[in-house]
C-alpha cells in the first residue's frame, strides 16, 4: 500500500513539472519569437506607441485611416 501512495505522488509531481515546462517554453516562444512586419513596411521599433499628452496618436506605419 506504501508503494502505491508513492509512486502516485511522483507520477502527480511529474505531470505537474511537465505542465510548467510546457507553459514555460510556450512563454519563451511567445516572448522571444520574431513580430511579423506587413511585407514593405518595416516593423515599428517598439510595441507600444509613444506621443505626447494633448496631441493625438499617429497611426502605425502601414495602416490607413478613415
Amino acid at each position: 500500500m506504501a508503494g502505491d501512495a508513492g509512486s502516485g505522488a511522483v507520477r502527480e509531481l511529474l505531470v505537474v513539472l511537465a505542465l510548467a515546462g510546457a507553459g514555460l517554453l510556450l512563454a519563451m516562444v511567445a516572448a522571444f519569437a520574431p513580430w511579423h512586419p506587413t511585407p514593405g513596411v518595416t516593423a515599428p521599433a517598439g510595441v507600444v506607441g509613444l506621443h505626447l499628452p494633448g496631441t493625438p496618436p499617429t497611426p502605425p506605419a502601414g495602416t490607413t485611416t478613415g
